[in-house]
């Protein structure tokens, strides 16, 4: 018990703040024309999605493993995700509907049902709202719901006996890293007005080139690896380490993918060194979700006024993004999850 206690005191709130405002500002800088100061090199050295996607597998694997049953853990996914993106979205029509964006027709009936259900997508219709994205943030839910619904049926296959079970998430982050490492090596570049090839872009919506970081974040976790004595306290070497690792090696497919698995072993030293910071800086409230759902909307808001350029719009963005993060998770996200299944005390439930 008390190891379990030691282990649900970290960082991790912190951590999906600070990686939801990573996006945010490299969002803002590059759909508000905004130049970049001199410490985004470094910033930008640890890229918000990732982290998120290491400390879901982390975190979520935990949380299916306490969960009293797959209903409960569906329960809880749907909690966490839905009540605040479908509040997003009623928001993003009524700001594209001001717009004089139109959705009383066939592509909006269709686009709506999608959205509500986690399948994102910008319609031809909405192409011109802000940037181009009607919300640039929202393209990894479904990536996020595709995890969620993969670590069970992972859960299911592998051997129960926990070294057994251990050896094979290691397999399978192998066999993932294999994937992800082939991806960036054979991925036809686009952008600068170059389209991605619709093949490629459709496996890059999958789950599958990054399931390798959710799959890092489950193996650190189901390892215990916070209690280990190079882990637990030792960010700074850690952080250290990682950005050595990320200025003084070349950009290219290897670097990325082993830099992904680096950063992933930094995350979760952060989360465990000064483990109580988060609780009493943030004492319970987490504005990430709201952070990360609610920028793009506001820069799309920003573009659609015509505001760009100004260097005072950055911390306009900040402060709205903030306010609205604010507002929803006091008045929906935390209600919602009040509602969560509780599950037993101790982990390790999954396998036996």
């Amino acid at each position: 018990m008390a190891t379990q206690s030691h282990s649900n005191i970290n960082n991790f709130d912190l951590l999906r703040i600070a990686a939801a405002m990573q996006v945010l500002f490299g969002h803002g800088f590059v759909h508000l024309h905004l130049q970049k100061p001199g410490w985004w090199a470094v910033v930008e050295a640890f890229p918000g999605v990732p982290i998120f996607f290491v400390i879901s597998g982390f975190l979520i694997s935990r949380s299916y493993e306490r969960s009293p049953s797959l209903q409960a853990y569906a329960r809880n996914r749907i909690l966490r995700i839905y009540p605040a993106l479908w509040v997003c979205i009623a928001l993003t029509i009524v700001a594209a509907s001001a717009a004089g964006f139109g959705f009383l027709h066939a592509q909006g009936a269709a686009w709506l049902p999608a959205q509500l259900v986690g399948v994102i997508y910008t319609p031809a219709f909405l192409s011109g709202f802000g940037f181009g994205s009607y919300n640039g943030s929202l393209w990894t839910i479904p990536l996020e719901l595709q995890f969620y619904l993969v670590l069970p049926v992972c859960y299911a296959l592998l051997p129960t006996t926990q070294r057994g079970f251990d050896v094979g998430i290691g397999v399978m982050l192998i066999a993932f890293t294999g994937v992800a490492l082939a991806f960036a090596l054979n991925a036809s570049p686009f952008g600068q007005g170059q389209a991605e090839p619709l093949a490629q872009k459709v496996f890059r919506y999958t789950f599958a080139p990054h399931f390798y970081l959710f799959v890092a974040g489950v193996l650190l976790q189901r390892l215990r690896i916070e209690h280990a004595g190079y882990i637990a306290g030792k960010a700074l070497v850690w952080v250290a380490a990682y950005l050595a690792f990320y200025f003084l090696t070349p950009r290219n497919g290897w670097t990325e993918i082993a830099g992904g698995l680096l950063m992933a072993l930094c995350v979760v030293s952060v989360a465990y060194t000064m483990p109580g910071l988060a609780r009493r800086v943030l004492r319970g409230n987490d504005v990430s979700y709201g952070v990360y759902i609610y920028h793009g909307l506001l820069i799309n808001v920003f573009l659609t006024l015509g505001w760009q350029g100004h260097p005072m719009l950055m911390p306009l963005l900040i402060a709205t993004t903030l306010a609205a993060s604010a507002a929803s998770w006091v008045f929906v996200e935390r209600p919602f999850l009040r509602k969560k299944s509780a599950g037993p005390a101790a982990a390790g439930l999954k396998p036996a």
